[in-house]
């Protein structure tokens, strides 16, 4: 017996890592390629050149999707989201440490960005705290099974330290005032949490 199915679900509107059709969006869009080279991918020191890209960047809508996919996709020549190469130099090397919740939100929508090692702990983190099981952390992430669940077991201990050593300050007495002195101290420079709004939170445990 032959079995006819249907799929009438509708297409996604959430974009892939290598998708550049925000590029259609931006101010650039139809320029003459002569033009975009001399504006975009100018000499070092061509201050006409830059300022006149600067201001078309500066009103672009898509300027932040611009400035993702140069990092994402290792695009170190030209201006992109209106920083030029020199200026975007430090964001490159410290790409793996970048935090944007806006990406670890979009992971959890189910779009494939390119999460830094910071924002898939995150994920991470969060996913374990939601109760997820490693086979839908490996499917969000696009990962190896084996590893989702060195992620989740790295989280688990994670959240365990830090419910575990949080409060000992704040259970600690002190035995006179010169010691209540070094508590107070000590504890002003703990370093805190992760900040986090109850709007993030909200839209981090929508999306999970």
């Amino acid at each position: 017996m032959r079995h006819i199915t249907t799929n009438d679900t509708p297409a996604s509107i959430l974009q892939g890592i290598a998708d550049h059709s925000w590029q259609a969006r931006s101010l650039c869009h139809g320029l003459p390629p002569k033009d975009i080279d001399e504006l975009f991918f100018h000499a070092s020191r061509d201050r006409a050149a830059i300022d006149e890209a600067k201001s078309i960047c500066g009103r672009c809508p898509v300027k932040k999707a611009c400035f993702d996919y140069a990092l994402d996709n290792e695009i170190r020549q030209g201006m992109w989201g209106g920083l030029t190469e020199a200026e975007r130099r430090p964001w490159h090397a410290k790409v793996n440490k970048r935090l944007d919740y806006s990406r670890v939100k979009a992971a959890f929508e189910g779009r494939d960005v390119h999460l830094s090692d910071a924002e898939r702990d995150a994920v991470t983190r969060h996913a374990y705290v939601r109760g997820w099981s490693p086979e839908r952390l490996a499917h969000t992430l696009r990962l190896d099974l084996d590893w989702a669940r060195d992620l989740m077991r790295n989280a688990a201990h994670a959240v365990a330290d830090r419910d575990r050593y949080w409060d000992q300050a704040d259970d600690a007495e002190p035995a006179d005032d010169e010691s209540a002195e070094d508590d107070d101290a000590a504890s002003s420079v703990q370093v805190p949490r992760q900040v986090q709004t109850d709007s993030l939170i909200a839209a981090l445990r929508k999306a999970a």
